[in-house]
């Protein structure tokens, strides 16, 4: 997955890339 892609989906969920991060990882 690219860290664009991550960032774009942290905004739309609202929530902060960190936790983005954990819950993929």
């Amino acid at each position: 997955m690219k860290k664009v892609s991550i960032i774009d989906v942290a905004k739309h969920a609202g929530v902060s890339v960190s936790t983005v991060s954990l819950v993929l990882r």
